[in-house]
């Protein structure tokens, strides 16, 4: 099984080799790493060419933010399975794709995800607190809870059915995919209940309280356009789960 992982990166000098490296250290034979540039300006893609050794494709040129170099990258895999791994997340040990891999050999499986660890940006060891999947169904997405996206991997079959991300979207673009994915395809799915993917704090849906402002609105258009009924409040709910995870 090819599978494809996608790493988006803009101006990511800093943190750009740990990913690489992480993916290089995968002991999954057949991996094609696809990184979709968006014409940095710092030494970014200097970084790639000396360290992306198992870098299949490089796409570098300007987009309209992440989720446009999500497609980018989209279309181009070629694998039977496709991933995310931004840039500066990496995975937890060197088996986590072959492990994926394996969970996807399940019959009739056609998605699989795990958690994610958050993690101090300068203390990589540092875990801040653990973004759990366990308690995600399609149906609780109406409380504004999904698969940890950074762990998730689809068969190819997924996104032909389902389509791309929607650009409309600056920071739900991922809630919006999994519900058309989830609520309203009911992709069939496995969940590992282990970390396969630390992420550093901070990001486009953690950065304050602005953003997580921005991302409840975001969330509550993406279910509006896709037929699933919720509200603010319910969505809101979703805030005392992830203090839980503090703890």
């Amino acid at each position: 099984m090819v599978i494809s992982i996608i790493t988006a990166v803009y101006n990511g000098a800093g943190t750009v080799v740990e990913t690489l490296e992480s993916v290089a250290r995968q002991d999954h034979a057949d991996i094609e790493h696809i990184v979709v540039d968006g014409a940095s300006t710092d030494s970014t893609l200097a970084k790639i060419r000396v360290h992306g050794n198992r870098v299949a494709r490089l796409i570098s040129e300007p987009d309209a933010g992440v989720y446009d170099a999500f497609n980018k990258g989209l279309r181009v895999a070629t694998g039977d399975a496709i991933a995310f791994l931004n840039c500066g997340d990496t995975y937890v040990s060197s088996g986590v794709v072959s492990r994926m891999k394996r969970e996807l050999s399940h019959d009739g499986a056609e998605a699989v995800f795990g958690d994610v660890s958050i993690v101090d940006g300068q203390h990589n060891a540092r875990v801040i607190r653990r973004y759990s999947s366990k308690r995600f169904t399609p149906h609780r997405m109406t409380f504004g809870l999904m698969p940890a996206h950074p762990s998730l991997f689809l068969r190819r079959e997924v996104y032909q059915a389902v389509g791309e991300y929607d650009t409309r979207f600056r920071i739900a673009g991922d809630f919006e995919f999994c519900l058309r994915a989830f609520a309203r395809r009911e992709t069939r799915y496995r969940y590992v209940a282990e970390p396969l993917v630390r992420m550093p704090r901070g990001g486009l849906s953690n950065s304050g309280w602005r953003s997580k402002f921005e991302i409840t609105r975001e969330m509550r258009r993406a279910c509006e356009i896709n037929g699933v009924a919720t509200s603010y409040a319910k969505l809101c709910l979703r805030f005392p789960l992830k203090m839980l995870e503090l703890f």
